[in-house]
C-alpha cells in the first residue's frame, strides 16, 4: 500500500470513501438531491487542498453544510467511514494527516451545530 501523493489518489479517496458513506441508510437523508458529480471537483480540490497543499480551494467547507440535516450521531458514522476507507487504501504521513483532519473537521463541525442549536 502506497501514501496519498497525488490528484488520483485524492480522487480514489474521496470517491470510495463517498460511495462507501452513501449506501449506509443512515446517512443517505442527509446528501438527499445533491449532485455528486458536479460537486466531486469540489470534494477532491478541498482534500487535495488539505492534504497536498494545493492552491485554489476557497470555500468555507462549514457554510456548505450548515443547513443540512445532520444529527450528533452522524459524526460517528461519517469519521468511522472516512478512517476505514483511508486506511483500507493507503498508509503513510499524508493516510494519517487525512484521518487526522477528518476529526479536527468532525470536532469543528459538531462544536459549531451545537452552539448554532442544529444539532
Amino acid at each position: 500500500m502506497h501514501d496519498i501523493s497525488n490528484t488520483d489518489d485524492v480522487t480514489r479517496l474521496v470517491k470510495t470513501f463517498y460511495g462507501s458513506l452513501l449506501q449506509i441508510e443512515e446517512i443517505k437523508p442527509v446528501f438527499a438531491g445533491i449532485d455528486f458529480d458536479a460537486h466531486m471537483p469540489h470534494m477532491v480540490a478541498f482534500w487535495e487542498f488539505v492534504l497536498l497543499d494545493k492552491t485554489g480551494y476557497t470555500t468555507n467547507v462549514f457554510d456548505k453544510h450548515v443547513n443540512l440535516p445532520i444529527k450528533e450521531e452522524h459524526f460517528a458514522i461519517w469519521l468511522k467511514t472516512f478512517t476505514d476507507t483511508v486506511h483500507s487504501l493507503f498508509q503513510g504521513e499524508k493516510a494519517d494527516l487525512a484521518v487526522s483532519r477528518a476529526n479536527s473537521i468532525a470536532f469543528t463541525f459538531q462544536h459549531k451545530l451545537k452552539a448554532m442549536g442544529k444539532i
